[in-house]
């Protein structure tokens, strides 16, 4: 089945889950096994890709229920990922992907990684006064969602979460911009336009978050997300700056959830997965892997009375394709 469990070797429950969603992607995998092999020893130790491709074939090949990840580890180490330390999954993803696309020597390999994971947006700025307007396009790794509104509401369903992710905001009073036209600061009108989806879509739900005193709280609320995501149904005309053929292929199904359970200092990381070969649900639970149902993975929904109740924190989706 693929589904192998990784030995939590020194709190690596982040690095496992993270691992798990990398290596159960059959688009990426297909990434993997093309990579340059490093020709000295010295080089594979420190080479991810190649660690990662060593860690994938041992999974697929052993018949324990779980394998050790400590070789990949220890190439982590020396790039500044260290052993007995807690992580946020969102941070970890992010540096994961930049130390793989950083030693994929091969140009398309890159473009490819590139392709399979980044989501490129088009900031806009217009100033109120007069037409003066800057556009930049700019690319990210996840769609960071906030789950409170400007008044510290909170939002409802992961689609509230992105129509307010592309909501355009005023900037007036103390965030007034210097308009080059009108030649003072002016109230201007910022907002993103969705421009490119990738084939794997990360979605970062911003459940921690900081007080005026400093103090990380944790965002525990009921926060359902769907199955299959419409970005069409979900976001309007204004929101998007792409053609008919790229938002053709914007039909998403939920493919795996990185899900945190206890408090802002004392926490640990699981996945569910939903096995692309079985189309069954799957939680990696380090060593521990079982069968679920898409009830047990709703329960990852959250709940504002449980404390150290586990909630998604890092959503997946795979995009669609017509059979």
């Amino acid at each position: 089945t693929g589904a192998i469990g990784l030995y939590n070797v020194g709190q690596t429950c982040c690095l496992n889950s993270l691992l798990q969603v990398f290596l159960m992607n059959t688009r990426f995998t297909g990434l993997l096994r093309r990579i340059t092999v490093p020709p000295h020893d010295a080089q594979k130790r420190k080479n991810v890709p190649y660690q990662m491709l060593l860690l994938l074939e041992k999974m697929q090949c052993g018949k324990q229920k779980a394998v050790s990840p400590m070789a990949l580890a220890c190439c982590l180490s020396v790039h500044g990922v260290k052993l007995f330390v807690q992580y946020d999954a969102a941070q970890l993803f992010l540096t994961l992907w930049n130390l793989i696309k950083r030693q994929m020597k091969k140009l398309e390999l890159i473009e490819e990684l590139s392709y399979l994971y980044t989501v490129c947006v088009q900031e806009h700025l217009a100033c109120q006064k007069c037409s003066f307007e800057t556009k930049r396009n700019s690319s990210m790794l996840t769609l960071p969602l906030p789950l409170l509104d400007s008044n510290s509401h909170m939002l409802k369903t992961l689609e509230h979460c992105l129509q307010y992710f592309f909501h355009p905001e005023e900037l007036t009073d103390h965030n007034m911009c210097f308009c080059e036209q009108c030649g003072r600061k002016t109230p201007f009108l910022q907002s993103m336009k969705l421009v490119h989806l990738p084939e794997t879509l990360t979605i970062h739900l911003k459940r921690f978050c900081f007080e005026k005193s400093a103090y990380i709280r944790k965002l525990s609320h009921y926060l359902p997300f769907p199955q299959d995501l419409d970005f069409n149904a979900v976001l309007t005309e204004n929101q998007c700056e792409a053609d008919d053929k790229e938002r053709a292929g914007w039909q998403y199904e939920l493919f795996a959830v990185v899900a945190h359970s206890g408090s802002t200092s004392c926490g640990h990381y699981c996945a569910y997965i939903r096995s692309l070969t079985e189309c069954k649900w799957y939680c990696f639970n380090d060593s521990e892997v079982c069968q679920v149902l898409w009830d047990d993975v709703k329960c990852t929904y959250g709940h504002s009375n449980l404390y150290w109740a586990e909630t998604a924190y890092l959503l997946f989706y795979m995009k669609k394709h017509p059979q």
